[in-house]
């Protein structure tokens, strides 16, 4: 089975060409994803001209791999926000993921969306795997929490069919991302704005505000970021590394399978164990559709990933016997160090966001809503709560530091590690190795028809040494994330250059 997510074989996105002349508008958004569409949007919708570009498809990032929950339910657990914060705190960060969810149904609204929305409730509950008093308590805790912060919930001995202890959250909601971005992207175009594929920013210029790409320029007056891992851009180059130190980059596995209608109840679910499993089920007219996902790791730093697959089959299995597994694929997903996105200016007139966690479609929303609204000089009640350059460190310098502390590790050990061989006769069919080539490490690989492909196997980052994913068929830096094709071409930062071609 290949790794295509559920999303991208159930709808089919509109093309765009790529830039072939130089512009001029109002705004440019570099990256078409959630975060990136939404944002061009609202930008033409507020009377903006806007050019959105991306350097491969529309949503064909993690966007697509997403599971697509909609819920103001986030990673870090209400307690927790509450006691790093305070309780004002807490309940912004709330209504925050609310505010982005009721922005998704307007815009289905107005535009008559079809994209399978529907409101279902949420189910937070203790792990099927290790039940405990321990999570049990934290579950206690947490509705407590919500009490105290006036958020509709119920606490339940036993949750519908999984029969463990744990918390509705109702006015939960789910849809499919891709067809919802489909309608709004292709209202973007025209009356001087555009939306560009297979247009990467090749470099952002000051004075006048530009993004080259290619032998052409966007000249704007406002830049907003929206790629997952946000470029470079006008921030400087130290100001940026760290940047980079404060987050910390995780890939999730998720497999898709029909099971018979009403087998399961249409919701959310999420475990409290660490890393958490998370399920959601779609009704359609002949079965229902579970997407069933979690086996988190820090991106690069497992040699099988063939193993996360096997295990959220068997787990998935456990629960529903009868489940027909026809997808799998994998995403990423960026914490930070305090637990919060980062959202806001990192330079003037220049706007990003990232550190999503598992809340990339509210969280993506809220980015855009909070990004147009600066660039119209408009205030927006979670600026200061999400600053890209605020200080405090909630959870204390160890947090920040625990994150972090295992990069060198992974930097002196490829280096010091020895190459898988010293001869391009040694790679397989579907197989990529590191090859000492001419004293250079090679990243070597074979499609399925046997053709080579060779690149450097240093990530362009910061000098660590990429790793073979054999389940994506990607090269994975298990230092801060970033992600390769075969040919070295970027997946995904914050690596903003391919690897280095090598000839053979």
């Amino acid at each position: 089975m290949d790794t295509k997510p559920y999303w991208s074989d159930s709808d089919e996105l509109p093309k765009f060409h790529a830039l072939t002349q130089s512009l001029d508008v109002d705004v440019v958004v570099v990256g078409a994803g959630i975060m990136g569409v939404t944002a061009a949007y609202l930008a033409k919708q507020a009377g903006k001209r806007v050019a959105l570009i991306d350097r491969g498809r529309i949503a064909s990032g993690d966007t697509s791999h997403t599971t697509a929950h909609l819920t103001p339910v986030t990673d870090s657990r209400l307690y927790e926000l509450k006691q790093d914060f305070n309780r004002d705190v807490a309940r912004a960060v709330w209504e925050a993921g609310e505010a982005a969810i009721d922005q998704i149904v307007s815009l289905i609204r107005r535009e008559k969306i079809d994209c399978e929305f529907q409101w279902l409730p949420g189910y937070l509950h203790a792990p099927l795997r290790e039940l405990d008093s321990k999570k049990i308590s934290e579950l206690e805790k947490e509705a407590q929490t919500a009490a105290d912060l006036e958020i509709r919930h119920e606490f339940l001995p036993e949750i519908p069919y999984l029969k463990v202890p744990g918390i509705r959250f109702p006015h939960q909601a789910l849809f499919h991302p891709l067809k919802y971005l489909s309608a709004l992207v292709a209202k973007i175009p025209g009356d001087g704005s555009y939306v560009f594929e297979n247009t990467a920013a090749d470099e952002i210029e000051n004075e006048p505000l530009a993004v080259k790409s290619g032998r052409h320029r966007i000249r704007s007056n406002y830049l907003i970021l929206a790629s997952h891992d946000p470029i470079q851009g006008l921030t400087g180059t130290v100001s940026a590394m760290l940047f980079q130190s404060k987050l910390a980059l995780y890939s999730s596995y998720a497999i898709g399978a029909k099971i018979p209608s009403k087998t399961m109840p249409t919701a959310l679910f999420w475990d409290n164990a660490d890393p958490y499993d998370y399920v959601r089920v779609t009704p359609y007219s002949d079965y229902d559709y579970v997407i069933y996902g979690g086996e988190d790791h820090k991106t690069g730093q497992i040699e099988d990933t063939e193993e996360p697959y096997r295990r959220l089959e068997q787990r998935l299995r456990a629960i529903l016997p009868q489940a027909q597994i026809d997808h799998r694929w994998s995403g990423q997903v960026i914490e930070t160090n305090d637990g919060l996105p980062y959202i806001g200016e990192t330079a003037e007139k220049q706007f990003a966001g990232t550190g999503f966690a598992g809340n990339g479609m509210t969280f993506g929303t809220l980015a855009a809503m909070m990004a147009v609204d600066a660039l119209q000089g408009l205030k927006n009640p979670w600026t200061d709560l999400f600053d890209m350059h605020r200080k405090k460190l909630l959870g204390g310098t160890w947090s920040y530091l625990a994150e972090n502390k295992d990069y060198p590790y992974y930097l002196v050990r490829n280096f010091l590690a020895k190459a898988d061989g010293e001869s391009v006769d040694e790679v397989k069919k579907g197989e990529g190795k590191i090859l000492k080539l001419n004293g250079q490490r090679v990243a070597a690989s074979r499609d399925g028809n046997g053709k080579l492909s060779l690149c450097s196997a240093i990530c362009t980052h910061m000098r660590c040494v990429v790793d073979w994913n054999n389940a994506e068929k990607t090269w994975d830096c298990p230092c801060h994330g970033s992600r390769f094709k075969p040919n070295g071409e970027v997946i995904s930062g914050p690596a903003e250059e391919p690897l280095a071609p090598v000839k053979a």
